[in-house]
Parts: structure tokens; C-alpha cells; sequence
């Protein structure tokens, strides 16, 4: 009579593994083995050795849990039975940010199910991370920067691979932005209440525009986008007189700070 002494998965080096994985039968008498028993569903085995017999988790396990596993010679006899369990796959829900500067990345929150046996975080093309979760929903991990981004805003899909698998891509994303930048402003100098072109680059996503005055004082201005190009902005109240600057941020950081004269 066969006797199953241990189950290893070849993955994950544990009898935990996932549909594909590929998992070693150890024991004694398995010289005969023609069928494995992997719960309800019959499996042909891969090899067979009076003390090894292996196999592939079929497509059929259950999306996770406990499963029994046994062999049955070419005479009908079964074996004893061993626990295998099925590592449930990796589903992604948000992200505690929706965009990061492009020049730094940024600490980000990945949110979903699933994480515990996780070892690394996904990021596009912008590269991986590795990780070591300690709780099932969530896993905190710092996200590269993207140096050799080109277009303003790069949309990147985020994915968490675990034993269990990788969690589906595109299901999960984050905004990757360019720094915006002043290239002039018209006019270059006026007082409260005054309406000001900004014109720049990577005007995407503006959600500050400030005034600094010459005390180094600073103040949030009214604005509306016009394009990627340019905004209006309104001179703040409160403000000294002389020379100041004006600053534009995105969440791809600041811009440089471009002169302007308060009067």
C-alpha cells in the first residue's frame, strides 16, 4: 500500500500552492501510482518513482481552501491522504493616491485581498517593488520615480503578485506627472484684484497657483485653466509691494518660481 509522507510545491516550497503550480508527492510504495486524487478531480501524474510522484494543479482546484490529495495504484488501492491548500489570487481595489510626481515617486497604499503571501508590488513600466505584507487588505510600499517619462501624465497600472498569483493588470492604476514649469508671465508686474497670464508647460492637473511678495510672504491665488499652456491667475490681496515670484503646482511638484513685481 502507498503511503504519502509529504507534499511539497515546487513554487512555493510549502503545500501551499496555486492552479499550474507543480507539486512533489513524497512517500513510500508509489511505484504504481497511476491516478492523483486532488479532491474530487482526478490528475494524471507528471512522474512516477516508488518514492516521488509529481503533478500539476489542475485549473479545476477551488479559488482557494483545503483539498485533500491522494494516489490510487494501477490496482484501485488509495493511499492515505495529505492537506494541500490553495492560495486564493490576489485582487487589487485602490490606492491611497491617485498621482505621483514623475521626479520622485512617492510612499503609496495598495488596497484588495489577498496580500499576505505577497512578495512584490508592480508598477507599469516603471518597475517593481518588493514587499512584505502584513495585513490581507492592504500593503504600504514606496513607488519608483519615472525619469524618462515624456508625455505630461503616464498612467501606469499597479499589480501585486503573491504566491497565489498576480491580481488582474489594469485593474488598478496611478498617475505618473510631470513637474509644471513658468516659461513667462503678462504683465510682469500689478496689484490686487489684477487678472495675469501664466504660460508654461505641463499645465495638467494645476491645483495652486501662489504669489510670493517681497517680505517672502505667500498667498493662494484665484485661477482658471485655459490649457496645458497657460492659466489666469488674480493677484492676491495682502500681499507687499515689490519684487515677488509665482509658482505653479501640480501633482507633479512645483514649478520654478517666475518673477513678478506686486505694486
Amino acid at each position: 500500500m502507498a503511503t504519502i509522507t509529504s507534499l511539497v510545491d515546487t513554487t512555493t516550497t510549502t503545500n501551499q500552492g496555486k492552479p499550474g503550480d507543480t507539486v512533489q508527492i513524497n512517500g513510500t510504495g508509489l511505484s504504481t501510482t497511476t491516478r492523483v486524487n486532488f479532491g474530487s478531480t482526478s490528475v494524471t501524474p507528471a512522474s512516477v518513482t516508488a518514492t516521488l510522484v509529481t503533478f500539476v494543479v489542475p485549473s479545476t482546484a477551488p479559488c482557494s481552501g483545503q483539498v485533500s490529495v491522494s494516489v490510487t495504484s494501477s490496482a484501485g488501492a488509495t493511499s492515505n491522504a495529505l492537506p494541500f491548500f490553495v492560495l486564493a489570487t490576489p485582487t487589487t481595489t485602490g490606492l491611497s493616491v491617485t498621482c505621483l510626481s514623475a521626479a520622485t515617486g512617492g510612499s503609496v497604499t495598495l488596497f484588495g485581498t489577498n496580500f499576505l503571501s505577497g512578495t512584490q508590488v508592480g508598477v507599469g513600466s516603471v518597475g517593481n517593488v518588493a514587499v512584505t505584507p502584513t495585513q490581507s487588505s492592504q500593503v504600504t510600499f514606496t513607488a519608483p520615480a519615472n525619469p524618462g517619462q515624456v508625455g505630461t501624465v503616464s498612467t501606469q497600472p499597479v499589480t501585486i503578485t503573491t504566491a497565489g498569483g498576480s491580481s488582474t493588470f489594469g485593474t488598478t492604476q496611478v498617475d505618473y506627472y510631470l513637474a509644471p514649469a513658468i516659461t513667462s508671465v503678462l504683465p510682469t508686474s500689478g496689484t490686487a484684484g489684477d487678472q495675469i497670464t501664466v504660460n508654461g508647460t505641463d499645465f495638467v492637473g494645476v491645483d495652486t497657483v501662489t504669489f510670493t511678495d517681497s517680505a517672502t510672504a505667500t498667498a493662494t491665488a484665484v485661477f482658471s485653466p485655459i490649457s496645458g499652456t497657460q492659466l489666469v491667475a488674480i493677484v492676491p490681496s495682502g500681499l507687499a509691494a515689490g519684487a515677488g515670484t509665482i509658482t505653479v503646482h501640480t501633482c507633479g511638484g512645483n514649478s520654478n518660481a517666475q518673477a513678478f513685481t506686486i505694486v
